[in-house]
């Protein structure tokens, strides 16, 4: 019997690929074992099981930076995960890294992420004693929460990667590496890009020595980025950039994180979507039977309230949230017989 086209997959993996590239015949596997795919290797699979699931198609509703703006053209959390996944293909296809678990990683580090953003984020991890990361969250997703409960039985390597793809993570592989450093890429790009759309900032604002060292518009700086992460990590093990244009881009976080991420009109807003999450939040864990049926049930099965509590509010998209506030809090019409 010859070989499946997946079998032909992973020989072509191990002939071209480079030697620092993560096989996928040399997965670490699965928590619970399961046939392979005649097609498809395991990080295909994984990535194909990410694409289908709720979360990921959830995301198209969720806020990337800018709360319920007002344009077609503003990022949400989706796109940035599209955008993420682009910028690591490109840069596993030109190291000679593993494609397949590079895009894997990408499309799911944020499937745990809450709604409005980082500012849900920072509300339940005040709020909740064990604390909030929608890193971990996402894991847990994978792991536990999608399909009805089973979870999506992904690879280790995939799930290694999704809970590292932040600043102080440290993913075991290179294509994890590549994730890490492609969603700083994609938020600062698309975050400058969205800004200056919002008129909060425009490009002659953005600090002199930085245009000069990574472009003077977006464009320029996404293709020096991803010039920077090829050359400096060509034929090695780690990913990162040079030492100049990492330092460029601190200064350009940093130039952010005080005149758009905390300070600026855009960011008002946070403050009532941070006061809906704690609300509801209160609710939950004041009146528990309020909770879809599973959630009780998990409760039951002996999950810890606020760790439930966190599962359902997480996955929520801000409509939805914005709708569940209104349901608890807000006044409805009402009328009496004979009026």
């Amino acid at each position: 019997m010859g070989q499946t086209i997946r079998e032909m997959i992973e020989q072509m993996e191990k002939d071209t690929l480079s030697p620092y590239a993560t096989l996928s015949q040399n997965s670490r596997g699965r928590d619970v074992d399961e046939p392979q795919c005649d097609i498809r290797p395991l990080f295909q699979r994984d990535r194909d099981r990410i694409l289908h699931c709720k979360s990921f198609r959830r995301l198209k509703n969720k806020t990337q930076v800018f709360l319920t703006p007002q344009g077609d053209h503003y990022r949400t959390r989706l796109s940035h995960t599209l955008e993420v996944s682009q910028n690591a293909r490109t840069l596993a296809k030109a190291l000679r890294l593993n494609e397949d678990l590079a895009e894997a990683i990408a499309l799911g580090h944020d499937l745990g992420h809450t709604p409005f953003g980082h500012a849900g984020e920072a509300q339940l991890n005040s709020m909740c004693d064990l604390g909030f990361s929608h890193s971990e969250q996402s894991v847990r997703i994978v792991e536990k929460l999608e399909k009805g409960g089973q979870g999506l039985n992904l690879t280790w390597e995939v799930r290694d990667g999704i809970r590292n793809h932040q600043t102080e993570g440290s993913p075991a592989t290179p294509e994890g590496q590549i994730v890490r450093l492609s969603d700083k890429i994609a938020y600062l790009h698309s975050d400058i890009d969205d800004a200056i759309r919002a008129g909060i900032l425009c490009e002659e604002d953005l600090p002199l020595q930085v245009r000069q060292t990574l472009g003077m518009n977006t464009t320029e700086r996404l293709d020096k980025l991803i010039h920077d992460v090829i050359i400096t990590s060509k034929d090695s093990p780690k990913i990162r950039m040079s030492e100049e244009i990492d330092q460029a881009m601190s200064e350009l976080r940093k130039y952010m994180f005080s005149h758009v991420y905390k300070d600026s009109v855009a960011k008002v807003e946070e403050v009532k979507a941070k006061r809906m999450i704690r609300e509801l939040y209160e609710h939950y864990d004041d009146h528990p039977d309020d909770l879809p049926e599973r959630y009780l049930q998990a409760i039951f099965d002996g999950t810890p309230t606020e760790t439930v509590i966190c599962d359902y509010i997480s996955g929520m998209t801000d409509q939805y949230a914005i709708y569940k506030f209104n349901e608890y809090f807000m006044p409805k019409a009402w009328e009496v017989d004979g009026f």
